[in-house]
């Protein structure tokens, strides 16, 4: 969902919790800090007062979003038919 959200371009972290409502704060937190630490999301300081902190998806993050969209079309494709 993380991917998904950041997929529309940068955002900050309570623009992040308000967009994917079903997550709570500290999951969002360790996500991020996981996603930062593979090299798929890139977290980003500005100084100001009080700090911002921005997310976004590195080269990395977007190809990995492209796996994501084709599994997504394998589901629909193998999904049985009612």
């Amino acid at each position: 969902m993380v991917i998904a959200q950041l997929t529309g371009g940068p955002q900050r972290f309570k623009q992040l919790l308000r967009n994917v409502k079903v997550v709570k704060t500290q999951s969002l937190t360790d996500t991020l800090r996981h996603l930062e630490a593979t090299g798929m999301v890139r977290r980003e300081v500005f100084p100001t007062i009080p700090v911002t902190v921005e997310y976004s998806l590195t080269s990395k993050g977007h190809d990995f979003r492209r796996v994501i969209d084709e599994m997504e079309q394998w589901v629909e494709k193998w999904k049985p038919k009612d």
